[in-house]
């Protein structure tokens, strides 16, 4: 009998501990504001592909 995996969940924590520590807070919210736009973007383009079929 077959199994079908539907879903896979992928979980994954970054640290900087190797380097000595975090990165400082003026980097770290650029950081974030960078992940943010490239989620923003993913989730446009997914939108317009959708729309388009």
């Amino acid at each position: 009998m077959p199994i079908i995996i539907d879903e896979v969940s992928v979980t994954v924590e970054v640290t900087n501990r190797d380097t000595g520590g975090a990165s400082s807070a003026n980097t770290a919210a650029e950081d974030k504001q960078a992940i943010i736009s490239e989620c923003v973007e993913r989730v446009l383009e997914i939108l317009k592909q959708k729309t388009e079929r």
